[in-house]
Parts: C-alpha cells; sequence; structure tokens
C-alpha cells in the first residue's frame, strides 16, 4: 500500500480533512498524520497566540476547538514532525496549510500548497480581480502581500471555516457583489462542500486549496 504523510499545524486525526482527501487519493493510499500541536491542550496551544505582527494561522484542535497560531512558533514544529516522516520512511509528505513556510524543508517530497496555488493562479489571474477567502481578518494585510502582482485587482473577505456555514454564503455574495473573475480559498480548513456554495453563488472558477493539492497528490503517488 502507497504511504503520504499528512503533516497538520493543529492536531491529529483530522477526520474532517481526510475523509475528503482519502475519495481523491484512492483507497490504496495509507494516509499516516501527524499535527504540530499534537499531545498539547488547548491551554498549551496558547502560549502560541499570534501577536500584532506575526502571522495568523487558524487550526483545529482534536477536540474541535480551534485556535490561533503565529507561525514563528509553529514552524519549529512542523520541522520536527517532518523529520519524523523522513525517520520512519515516508516519502512524500503533504503539508496542509497554505502558509507558505519557506524554511520547512525535507529531503523527501514535501507538497506546499501555497506554491501549487500561487502557480496556477498566476497562470490564469493576470487580467482578474482575484478573490481570497480568508479564516480571520487579520491575515488580510498579508494575504495582500502574497497574492500581490499576480492580478488585476485582489478583495480579500474572511469568512471562518469552523463556524457558521453562513459565514461562508455572505462572504460569497460579497466578493459576487466585487465582481471578481476567480477566487481562492486560502485555507485547508474550507472544505469542498463550502467549495461548491461559492461557485454556485459567484459563478466564476473557484481554487479550493484542499481538493487542488490533493489532486495533484495522487497524480504523484
Amino acid at each position: 500500500m502507497k504511504e503520504l504523510g499528512l503533516l497538520t499545524i493543529g492536531q491529529t486525526p483530522r477526520v474532517d480533512f481526510v475523509s475528503e482527501i482519502k475519495d481523491i487519493l484512492g483507497k490504496d493510499v495509507n494516509i499516516v498524520q501527524k499535527g504540530a500541536l499534537d499531545g498539547l491542550t488547548s491551554d498549551d496551544a496558547q502560549r502560541f497566540y499570534p501577536g500584532e505582527q506575526d502571522e495568523t494561522l487558524v487550526t483545529k484542535m482534536a477536540d474541535g476547538t480551534t485556535v490561533k497560531v503565529a507561525d514563528k512558533y509553529i514552524i519549529p514544529r512542523l520541522q520536527k514532525k517532518v523529520d519524523e516522516f523522513e525517520e520512519e520512511g515516508i516519502s512524500v509528505i503533504y503539508l496542509a496549510c497554505t502558509g507558505e513556510f519557506p524554511s520547512v524543508t525535507s529531503r523527501s517530497m514535501i507538497v506546499k500548497p501555497q506554491r501549487i496555488m500561487y502557480n496556477v493562479v498566476s497562470a490564469m489571474a493576470e487580467n482578474l480581480i482575484l478573490g481570497v477567502m480568508i479564516p480571520d481578518k487579520s491575515q488580510a494585510a498579508i494575504i495582500k502581500r502574497k497574492w500581490g502582482g499576480l492580478a488585476k485587482d485582489i478583495k480579500v473577505v474572511p469568512a471562518y471555516p469552523y463556524g457558521d456555514i453562513n459565514e461562508i454564503t455572505d462572504a460569497s455574495n460579497e466578493l459576487k457583489c466585487m465582481d471578481v473573475g476567480i477566487v481562492i480559498m486560502d485555507c485547508m480548513g474550507y472544505s469542498m462542500a463550502m467549495k461548491d456554495i461559492a461557485a454556485s453563488i459567484i459563478s466564476k472558477p473557484v481554487i479550493n486549496a484542499r481538493s487542488l493539492t490533493a489532486k495533484i497528490i495522487g497524480d504523484i503517488i
């Protein structure tokens, strides 16, 4: 059986995430999960809360609660888990977060969704208004920097992926009114059902980080 190392910035198991990508990857793939916050309590995770100058990441704990963490605290914990995957002989690692993480490296193949999404969008959004759906409004400035220069203009709208589904509906209606030509759901927390909601409202191409990267990994392995 083929093996894939799934690395999350929160805790495992991520049943919601794995159940969706499993359908894309196929039943003959064994998904080995590790999380940067594994072994910690929600109170422990509060130590990693982002400051004003930090890049905010939003993720889930094993009990279903969500937390905000700063990338600077998560990066060394991600690298430790990558090293563990290598020691276990895992040859393909899926870093399941849309953060950039340039310093997280591996001797194995490590798939970073942000790089995949960036190149896909750069191939088609040059003359369009790019809509970006993000989990938290505090991420807006960093997101504009991250996607800047790829499109004619960028519109960023927050919609929390772990809350009321109406947030997705409201954000989609807002993006539709902004006349966007293509939309990115810039978080692994956005499910494929959320993508379907957004696409039906906006009536333009919607790129979902979870499904896009899973399809590419399916080809790789």
